[in-house]
């Protein structure tokens, strides 16, 4: 979309080292139009037809320019009668005898009087600045519609006939000025109408071969001219208009007459320059290829691209957030329920210490990281003093509990997950040291669960994942451990590790009782 001329722009943007993209290359715009033309100076006008083309190009989102050319048939006809027409060549020509007046002003006789008529042809070029008024749009993309202003200016050339005789011969326009009070105006024009021909065989006044007068008995003048309109979009291609189109020209004879129109009185010259109008539709065409041109810009918001990258940025260099985590233990300090966590101790996903034991002294400063809970309270270093076993001869029966020394800790799991942590990986690591050295124990494995489909299955993948660390990664036999899933009256993201006692049994192995909603992390 971009032309070679604008490239290094665009480089240069894409790079952030502009702030502006370029300019896209937009389409050019071809427009036919038809209408009503109309001039306006001495004489009554009648709307009559026009056409025109142009060619617009867009010189940004609000300004285009414009070149067109445009034709009109302009038409006159006065209902009320004229007396004073000696200057106008167009009827003294043609034998037409204007009013005398004596020295006191009384009309003489002999005088006679015409309905002032013309039919012009008229043509122009011009070139025009457009500026839209509605494409800068705040809450949506695009509209359908586009409302302008233009002027402009260039050259007309225009030729103008009247219609004096009738075959060879004069009108006789007595009957019709001899009306009381001039009749109703409709009436005259109709029996102006039913009386002239169309013909306009007389070519009306002109300024003659000294003024800028072209080929063909045209004459040339500059105008200047000013309007509006307005479009509707149909397709990216096609556009329906309307549009008015006001010019001045400088020249007072458009209509052939440039004298008042006192039936009495000498002549007297009107100082103003005729003008015309067109009022048109049309049709309009964008032309340039799909793909690589855009369409007019007056039809482009530009605020397009600056909104969609505030809702998507793509070439803006937004800064990843920064979230504080003063301790350092990788939880955030909005997360954090311990935000002065000693460096270097793990800790749980609110930012807790870890403490395996539950001994009250974190893992990083615990010297024996599983204590028995018989040998609780601990000193600072974590380690406790177990009670001196009871005499033997206060036994009657000696008991020996198999792996009476050995702790069992509890396993943490994060909500929803069946991943054995890091840490607690360390944690049964260190179970599995101590009971491998006693064959005889047993361990008891214990989940808890709401009991619902989903609770029950995630404990028993949380205690069948730890069997399976157990017995895969640290060689422990399956048969030494219990297995106890769905249980109540514990945390339900915990699963306990315990020695067994040594009455108790269960099995090492449980079905899975919704296999279809297995987890597998």
């Amino acid at each position: 979309m971009i032309p070679a001329s604008r490239a290094a722009q665009q480089s240069e943007f894409m790079n952030n080292q502009y702030d502006f993209p370029a300019k896209p290359r937009s389409m050019w715009e071809l427009g036919v139009k038809v209408g009503t033309f109309q001039i306006n100076g001495d004489v009554s006008p009648v709307p009559s037809f026009g056409f025109g083309a142009h060619v617009r190009k867009s010189l940004g989102y609000l300004v285009s320019l414009r070149a067109a050319y445009s034709h009109g048939n302009g038409i006159g006809l006065n209902w009320k009668p004229s007396g004073n027409f000696r200057y106008n060549t167009a009827w003294t020509g043609t034998g037409y005898i204007p009013n005398r007046i004596d020295n006191s002003g009384n009309v003489l006789p002999g005088g006679q009087v015409v309905f002032y008529n013309y039919k012009a042809n008229v043509n122009d070029l011009s070139v025009q600045a457009l500026f839209s008024l509605n494409n800068i749009l705040f809450h949506k993309a695009s509209s359908k519609t586009n409302v302008y202003l233009l002027a402009g200016g260039g050259l007309s050339w225009y030729k103008t006939n009247v219609n004096a005789l009738n075959g060879s011969t004069r009108y006789n326009f007595a009957p019709l000025a001899g009306r009381p009070v001039y009749a109703d105006r409709a009436d005259v024009r109709k029996a102006l109408n039913d009386l002239l021909d169309d013909s306009y065989e007389t070519p009306a006044e002109s300024h003659g071969a000294s003024k800028s007068q072209i080929f063909d008995d045209f004459t040339a003048r500059a105008h200047a001219s000013i309007g509006f309109g307005f479009s509707f979009k149909i397709s990216s291609r096609v556009n329906i208009s309307l549009e008015e189109r006001f010019t001045v020209i400088q020249d007072d004879l458009l209509d052939g007459q440039r004298w008042s129109a006192q039936v009495v009185g000498a002549p007297v010259m009107t100082p103003q320059n005729d003008t015309y109008n067109h009022l048109s539709a049309g049709i309009n065409f964008n032309l340039g290829k799909q793909g690589k041109s855009v369409e007019p810009l007056y039809w482009v918001n530009p605020l397009n691209f600056p909104y969609s990258e505030l809702s998507s940025p793509k070439r803006m260099k937004i800064p990843k957030p920064v979230l504080d985590d003063a301790d350092g233990d990788g939880v955030t300090d909005q997360f954090d329920r311990e935000p002065s966590t000693p460096k270097g101790c793990p800790v749980d996903v609110q930012g807790v210490s870890r403490d395996t034991d539950g001994d009250g002294v974190p893992d990083c400063k615990d010297k024996q990281l599983i204590t028995p809970t018989e040998c609780q309270p601990v000193n600072a270093d974590g380690v406790g003093k177990c009670p001196d076993p009871k005499c033997c001869s206060e036994m009657s029966a000696p008991r020996v509990e198999p792996c009476a020394n050995i702790g069992g800790p509890s396993i943490l799991f994060k909500k929803n997950s069946v991943a054995i942590s890091r840490d607690a990986e360390l944690a049964l690591t260190f179970l599995a040291g101590s009971v491998r050295n006693s064959p005889t124990c047993k361990i008891v494995v214990t989940g808890y669960g709401e009991p619902s489909k989903s609770g029950q299955q995630l404990s028993w993948d949380r205690v069948n994942n730890i069997i399976r660390f157990m017995v895969e990664r640290q060689a422990i036999s399956e048969s030494r451990f219990i297995f106890r899933h769905g249980q109540t009256g514990g945390d339900a993201n915990t699963v306990d590790i315990r020695i067994a006692t040594m009455d108790e049994s269960g099995p090492n192995t449980v079905p899975a009782p919704h296999p279809n909603l297995s987890r597998k992390n």
